[in-house]
């Protein structure tokens, strides 16, 4: 394989795969058990706790799943509307970012009995992945601009 095929199947794999994630993970916002496992991230989150106070956990846990579910369709659809899945990628940077902000607010990051860096396996290994999603989102977002800049 040449370089600019790796090249292409990668931005291919990060385009599909982000939209994928977010569709899927957006899904099960849907589900009871997924709710309940958001709440002690939202429960401690100086930017989302609030929210508590206006819908609950059930509610909140649909409102974000349908943001998922948007970002990710509009990120799959750059070929037809580039604009719209820049919107979709900047929608995705929003949500990492602000799931990242769990690592500093949310209990239980560390792993008990030790120091950083240790991250526990539930909330701490599980959010630091976000890390490639934001970066993900990042560049699908510039992609998609490219492509209207032209």
């Amino acid at each position: 394989m040449k370089n600019n095929q790796l090249t292409g199947l990668g931005a291919g794999i990060i385009r599909y795969g982000l939209a994928i994630v977010l569709i899927w993970i957006g899904i099960t916002k849907f589900m009871p058990y997924e709710a309940e496992g958001i709440k002690p991230l939202v429960m401690n989150s100086p930017i989302l706790s609030w929210t508590l106070g206006i819908m609950s956990i059930y509610t909140l846990s649909m409102v974000l799943g349908t943001i998922e579910i948007i970002c990710g369709l509009l990120i799959a659809i750059k070929l037809f509307a580039p604009k719209a899945s820049a919107v979709g990628s900047i929608g995705g940077i929003i949500t990492f970012v602000i799931t990242l902000t769990f690592l500093l607010s949310t209990p239980g990051i560390i792993q008990m009995g030790q120091s950083f860096p240790f991250l526990s396996p539930q909330p701490g290994e599980f959010l630091v992945k976000d890390i490639v999603l934001l970066g993900a989102s990042v560049w699908t977002a510039g992609d998609a601009l490219a492509v209207t800049a032209n």
